[in-house]
Formats: structure tokens, sequence, C-alpha cells
């Protein structure tokens, strides 16, 4: 991989602008490698033009999230465009991405659509931020970073590893998440605004927990309707967070949270230990990571067939597999 990040070191060594794109829904891992994309880049080329443009908005995130505004057509056109933390075109945030004059993708899902003319991929990397302080570790001798760049992609690594307990944390991760740290990153402070919550929130989750379903084979799963949303006050992001509360079910191999949007579909949030779960999420427009993936349903029968399947994939799982505790 070393010659592709020299390649697009280059590319953006070469470009007076920089435009970087994310998914739709932000996540503390798209916002983290952008911003921190963006925080690295103007701490090394201050004359160089970077921006983030997509007008999304989240309350937890806010923090470190400061899009730009947006920008006539011709200024896409001349600049270098990169998408971070975004498996399939579709799911870019800005459509104007394809504007631009030259694309970089840089990724760690499963690759579904090598979109761009110069794509860095890694599957097994715990974030797309865990990938960013690579290319910073790659390129320190050349790269200046700062202690919002640092505490940006940090954030991206800390959310998208579950705080470092999924499966593609290795040594490299905690090396690289060392690297950041040596930055002077104040973590009480990051910490406080990633993981504290609003009273109502934790009303909310006492609701999940005494709503949750379960199925014979042990997938764990919560219907989050629009009335809920309602009478708890809660965003789609908050509503989102329901499926970090099924994590810990002994016995449930995977965890599904279904929550209604507006627009008459429903969202879904898969997560698994052990046993892999993007192939059901791609049965329902949807894929990611084997481990946590997403999807979208249609009505209820859509919503019972996809536990189903969940419910088989685990079943099947058990059969053949022992220590899954």
């Amino acid at each position: 991989m070393t010659h592709v990040k020299q390649q697009i070191f280059d590319k953006i060594k070469s470009y007076d602008r920089i435009m970087l794109f994310r998914h739709i829904r932000l996540d503390g891992d798209c916002v983290g490698s952008t911003m921190g994309m963006k925080a690295l880049i103007k701490a090394t080329w201050p004359e160089k033009e970077v921006l983030v443009i997509d007008g999304q908005h989240s309350d937890s995130l806010a923090f470190m999230n400061e899009p730009d505004e947006d920008v006539p057509d011709e200024v896409y056109a001349a600049s270098l465009g990169i998408v971070i933390d975004t498996a399939t075109e579709k799911r870019i945030s800005n459509p104007k991405y394809a504007l631009c004059k030259e694309l970089i993708k840089i990724d760690h899902h499963i690759e579904r659509e090598p979109y761009a003319p110069l794509c860095w991929v890694e599957e097994e990397r715990s974030s797309a931020c865990e990938m960013i302080a690579d290319f910073y570790s790659t390129f320190q001798s050349e790269l200046k970073i700062t202690q919002k760049a640092a505490s940006c992609i940090y954030a991206g690594m800390v959310t998208d590893s579950g705080r470092f307990r999924y499966s593609e944390v290795n040594g490299e991760t905690l090396r690289l998440g060392a690297l950041l740290l040596d930055q002077g990153i104040d973590t009480e402070q990051l910490f406080a605004h990633l993981y504290l919550r609003e009273f109502e929130s934790l009303q909310f989750k006492a609701y999940v927990y005494g709503h949750m379903q379960r199925t014979e084979n042990g997938v764990a799963y919560i219907r989050i309707t629009l009335e809920m949303q309602e009478k708890f006050g809660l965003t789609f992001e908050m509503a989102s967070a329901a499926i970090s509360y099924l994590d810990c079910i002994k016995g449930c191999l995977c965890w599904l949270a279904f929550i209604e949007a507006p627009d008459g579909a429903t969202r879904v949030r898969l997560r698994s230990r052990f046993v892999t779960i993007n192939q059901v999420a791609e049965n329902y427009r949807g894929g990611g990571h084997a481990y946590a993936s997403g999807a979208t349903v249609y009505g209820e029968e859509e919503k019972n067939a996809l536990i189903r399947e969940a419910d088989e994939t685990v079943r099947s799982y058990k059969e053949t597999h022992d220590n899954w505790l």
C-alpha cells in the first residue's frame, strides 16, 4: 500500500484546492477522518484551500464537525476530490464529488465499487481514521499535525472500533492511537463530548431494555417507531444509538435496531460477534462490515424476513462452531 499512499500524497501536494467527501448519516469515523485530514493538510500547506461540504449536522459530533459553505461548480471542477469512509457512490453525501478534476477513494469497508481511479482500500482496518493516522505516520517527516487534527482522527478511531474492542483492532491500531495521543489530546474533554448523554436519552435506554425482543437462536432486536422518537425527543442519530444498548446479551450473537424514518422506510442497524452479518444486510439494500452493517426495509413483511434470515444465520453458525459463549 506504500505506493498507493505515495500517489495520494503526491496528488495532494500538487493541488491548490482539495475537496473532502464522506458518507450520508454522519458518524464519528467519517467526521473525524475528513476533519482530521483537512487539519493535516492545512497545517502542512497553509496556502491550500481544503473544503468539506455537505450540510450535514450531528449534535453529538458538532464539537469537531465544521463543514464549509457550498461553492460554485467550477470550484469543484478545478479541485482534487478525496472521498473517505464511503464504500459506494450512492452513499456519498455531496453528489458534486463527480465534478472534481480527479478523484481518490480512501476506505476501510468491504470493496464493492472502486469508483475512483486511485483507490486505497484496506478492509481489515478498524476505521478510516486509522488509515488517516497511518497516512500521517508514513509521511510524518513531511506532514505537520496539530492537536486538533490528532483529536479528530483519534475520535474516529475510538468510535468506529468500539473503544478498541472490535476484532479489527490490532497492535498497529494501538500504536497509531499512541502516536496521536502524543500530540496532547485532551481525552477527558473528548470522551465527555462523545459519551455524555441527555437525561431523556437515558430514559429511552431504559425503554429499550424493557421492550427488546429475542429470537429462538439468539438475535436481539428493538423496533423504534416514529411515535417513540417523538415521545423521547430523539433525533435519528439518537435513535440509532439503541443498537449499542443490545451488545452485551449473553447468547445473542447478533442484534438489530429497526428505526422508522419519515419517508416510510425503516433503517436497520445490524451488529454481531463471531458470525458475519453483512451478507444479510446486502439482501436488504445495504451492506458494510462483516460484523457491523446497515440496511433498509419497507413494511412489516420485510422487517420480519430480515429477522428470520439473521436468526437462521446465527442458528447455522452455532450448529457448526464452538466457543461462541
